[in-house]
């Protein structure tokens, strides 16, 4: 049985159904009521910033999908805990959504966090899959109001690209790790096939939808003050550092996508094909 938390996300709504129609035993763990998910998969509610909820929804899993949501990437139980509340539940494989920022920038508030995860799995005796991808294509979704409204985009540093990555590509990807050995002990960095821009990433929104899209860049200071609506201040910073002033590491395209899938990595033409709903 697999357990996957996070399950209503971004990587977790694709994640679900991949390993069940490959015929697995699912558990799918959120902290809501109801999770919309195939027939015959088992839904369990549970927080994990509450270690007394771990041991039932983990219960009875061999395979465990950990993400580390909202608050969880910067605070929360020790990592440790969390590991051997997980190995003490019958867990023996465990795939693990980290960042690739905790290489290129491991002071960075929830870099710190995910390396201290990183380190708990190495030592727990289990088999692990640490997963590091950049940003992701869905953080587009933030547009998706303008957009709809007034065929705006509004971003900073509108012509510094990064490798943004499919969350379905970091889903399948999960999916082999936890339904293989092979995996244990791998360290895969996943990105998109190319750099893309924020104002690539608009031309794209107005080529799906067959009308005009301005892009309107915003200053670092504005884009802070958007952001630290949702995100504590000194995420945003870290944010923006990598939006703004990417590092060679940060530049750098993966083959590990193609490497496991035996197929190129999802570029983000295709990505906004298949959510442009949200954006009409």
């Amino acid at each position: 049985m697999i357990v996957v938390t996070g399950a209503t996300g971004n990587i977790g709504r694709t994640l679900v159904p991949l390993l069940a129609d490959a015929g697995e035993k699912v558990v799918a763990v959120s902290r809501g009521s109801a999770v919309s998910s195939p027939d015959g998969v088992e839904h369990r509610r549970a927080d994990l910033a509450r270690t007394a909820e771990l041991a039932p929804a983990f219960a009875g899993a061999d395979a465990l999908f950990l993400l580390l949501s909202g608050e969880l990437g910067f605070t929360g139980p020790d990592p440790a805990e969390v590991v051997r509340i997980a190995a003490d539940a019958g867990v023996r494989r465990v795939a693990l959504v980290s960042s690739l920022s905790v290489v290129t920038r491991p002071g960075r508030v929830s870099a710190t966090r995910l390396v201290d995860f990183e380190a708990a799995l190495r030592d727990s005796g289990l088999e692990w899959t640490v997963l590091r991808p950049g940003g992701f294509f869905s953080n587009s979704f933030a547009w998706a109001d303008s957009v709809r409204a007034e065929r705006s985009v509004f971003a900073p540093f509108g012509d510094t690209g990064l490798p943004h990555v499919d969350p379905a590509d970091i889903a399948a990807v999960a999916a082999a790790a936890l339904r293989s050995g092979e995996h244990a002990g791998k360290v895969y960095t996943l990105t998109g096939p190319r750099l893309v821009t924020p104002r690539e990433q608009a031309r794209a929104l107005e080529s799906e939808l067959g009308e005009p899209v301005r892009f309107a860049e915003l200053t670092r200071a504005q884009a802070f003050t958007a952001m630290t609506e949702f995100m504590p201040g000194p995420v945003a910073e870290d944010t923006l550092s990598i939006l703004g002033e990417p590092t060679p590491a940060e530049l750098a395209i993966s083959s590990d996508v193609e490497r496991v899938l035996g197929r190129p990595a999802t570029d983000y033409a295709t990505w906004v094909r298949a959510n442009i709903a949200a954006f009409r």
